[in-house]
């Protein structure tokens, strides 16, 4: 390995919605090779910022399938249900500025709004300059972020050259909800930032939220990370593994869901079969190559009683 980079930092990030399945693995497997490949530092964060979400215990389960399957990560793992008032503070700034303001829409609103590129409904602005009058009654807001004309350029280690008219195909986006919890979009900014994470490896499924993020990134100071967004897993009906999907939980023995996931990512096959966990991660970490990696935003999950 490597000599440490204390310079250069990634982190794989789980929502505690439920246990690992393939498709969690793949996303840790390719952030943890990534980060030890260059000698970076590696941390795991648990993101349960939507609390209704978070399953007693899921988080727990996680780490413990995370060590047996013979990840080890750096310094304590951060939970985004203790980071708060961090989370208030960055908003308050983005208030102040002007560059967040209270929205009294409801959901249902806006079910007749255009449909952005990505399928997502474009904020048409009706409480950017004030909460209109018929609103104003409503208790709660959530807290939207003005876009204005930006459009945010990146490029992915990956996916290449991304571009995104953040006005015409998201609009003002949401970073508080109406019921006080703070939106990933936020959370997920704030968190990188204050833990120096300078390498995101993920799924493709994110590519098209990133440049929100840079956007909120840039708006509060903060560094923008280098981004990777590598394929993510789908099943035989085309959908991405997840709980929602019902994905089944990762088998007790890790080395055959290690192997599939370092197949579905395409890196050189080991020499010999490893007889263990700890032998097929002196391999992985010493082998991993970026430029192999399949430049497509989904493949099918193998079938091997993981998918």
């Amino acid at each position: 390995m490597a000599a440490t980079d204390a310079r250069r930092t990634g982190r794989f990030a789980p929502s505690p919605t439920g246990p690992l399945h393939f498709g969690s693995l793949v996303a840790a497997l390719a952030s943890a090779c990534d980060a030890r490949a260059r000698g970076a530092r590696w941390l795991v964060r648990i993101e349960d910022v939507d609390i209704p979400r978070s399953v007693p215990g899921a988080a727990d389960d996680i780490l413990r399938t995370l060590s047996r399957y013979g990840f080890a990560w750096d310094g304590p793992v951060e939970r985004q249900s203790d980071r708060t008032p961090q989370y208030t503070a960055a908003l308050r700034r983005l208030v102040d500025a002007g560059r967040a303001y209270p929205c009294a829409c409801t959901r249902r609103e806006l079910e007749d709004a255009p449909l952005g590129p990505g399928g997502e409904r474009i904020y048409p602005g009706t409480c950017r300059e004030g909460v209109p009058a018929a609103l104003a009654p409503r208790p709660r807001r959530a807290f939207r972020v003005r876009v204005g004309d930006a459009e945010v350029s990146f490029v992915d280690r990956l996916q290449g050259p991304q571009r995104q008219h953040l006005a015409g195909e998201v609009g003002d986006f949401v970073v508080r909800r109406a019921d006080g919890l703070f939106a990933y979009q936020l959370a997920v900014v704030v968190d990188d930032a204050a833990q120096h994470v300078t390498d995101v490896v993920r799924g493709a499924d994110l590519l098209a939220s990133t440049p929100r993020q840079i956007h909120l990134a840039c708006l509060l100071g903060s560094h923008v990370p280098t981004y990777l967004h590598v394929p993510v897993a789908i099943d035989r009906e085309g959908q991405k593994l997840s709980k929602q999907t019902l994905a089944p939980a990762l088998p007790d023995d890790p080395l055959p869901a290690l192997l599939a996931a370092w197949r579905f990512l395409d890196q050189p096959s080991p020499p010999v079969v490893p007889r263990d966990a700890a032998q097929f991660w002196r391999h992985a970490i010493g082998a991993w190559s970026p430029t192999r990696l399949p430049p497509v935003p989904m493949l099918p999950a193998p079938a091997l009683g993981l998918s």
